[in-house]
């Protein structure tokens, strides 16, 4: 990967299609996020191949994950396996995350060291209101040691989830889990954990704030959201504070890094920030510098 060559980093993208077609959310929570994020059919559901040409041709990274949350879902996610592999295959524009349901336990373990020693991935995605679980609980303990013990990163879902939006019960999926202030427990018993709290954390921006703002491996991304709907606060602190722990995320496919870019392009950053939100900072966080 040439970092010199890359405009931007975008730490917040989904395999949501395994190449033989599988899909890890049911039908009727993608048509509700898909109607929740007003997407396109076109983006609905691009191929790992098909993501790594669209950011090479905007010069830009892109972290790549799925979600396991088989547990509480039934089903299987996107194998992570062929998330690793694609970005091997793609290594220029492509970084593989992966993702591990806590209910697997040991087994769970096992697996994300396999996946870290063995296919390169470089953190972890949590939905806790899809995994329904509190990053807190201890369930999880035994992961956020091994992502600590390995140097890779873990990145939560916090605020609101487009996933189930409008379906009678919201799908059964609970927003209670993603306040972002259970990470600070989190961060708190794991000091060396590098942590991303993803999305401005509606209805819970200050809380995530705050976590970012006391604990220093907790970063916070800026995807999910369109930057024009930015609240004032987030804005203020990536511009100060929190300008060396803000990340670009976009949450492709369910809203386009065009898109995104272009509403950032009109906020009131600093242009000596900017940089540091589109690559530098994510950059420094992954290790590819």
């Amino acid at each position: 990967m040439n970092l010199a060559e890359l405009t931007a980093i975008d730490v917040h993208t989904h395999a949501e299609v395994s190449a033989h077609g599988h899909a890890s959310l049911d039908e009727e929570l993608n048509d509700a996020s898909s109607g929740y994020f007003k997407v396109e059919g076109a983006h609905r559901r691009p191929t790992l191949p098909e993501m790594a040409a669209y950011y090479r041709e905007r010069k830009t990274a892109a972290v790549v994950f799925t979600v396991d949350a088989e547990h509480a879902t039934g089903r299987p996610p996107v194998p992570n396996e062929e998330i690793a592999e694609a970005a091997a295959a793609n290594a220029d524009v492509l970084i593989p995350f992966a993702s591990i349901d806590p209910f697997r336990g040991r087994a769970g373990v096992r697996q994300a060291r396999r996946l870290v020693e063995e296919h390169g991935v470089r953190g972890f995605k949590f939905h806790p209101s899809i995994q329904g679980f509190f990053p807190n609980d201890r369930l999880a303990y035994p992961l956020y040691e091994l992502i600590e013990e390995t140097g890779t990163v873990a990145l939560f879902h916090t605020g609101q989830t487009g996933i189930g939006a409008g379906v009678p019960g919201g799908g059964g999926i609970r927003l209670k889990y993603s306040n972002p202030l259970h990470v600070d427990d989190v961060a708190a018993d794991f000091p060396h954990l590098k942590v991303i709290l993803a999305h401005p954390s509606f209805p819970w921006q200050d809380e995530a704030l705050a976590v970012a703002t006391h604990k220093p491996g907790v970063h916070i991304d800026l995807s999910g959201w369109s930057p024009k709907y930015f609240p004032p606060q987030l804005v203020q602190y990536a511009n100060t504070l929190l300008k060396d722990k803000v990340l670009f995320g976009s949450d492709y496919p369910v809203l386009t890094p065009d898109r995104w870019l272009a509403d950032f392009a009109k906020l009131p950053i600093k242009d000596e920030v900017r940089p540091k939100i589109l690559k530098e900072n994510a950059a420094r966080l992954l290790g590819l510098t």
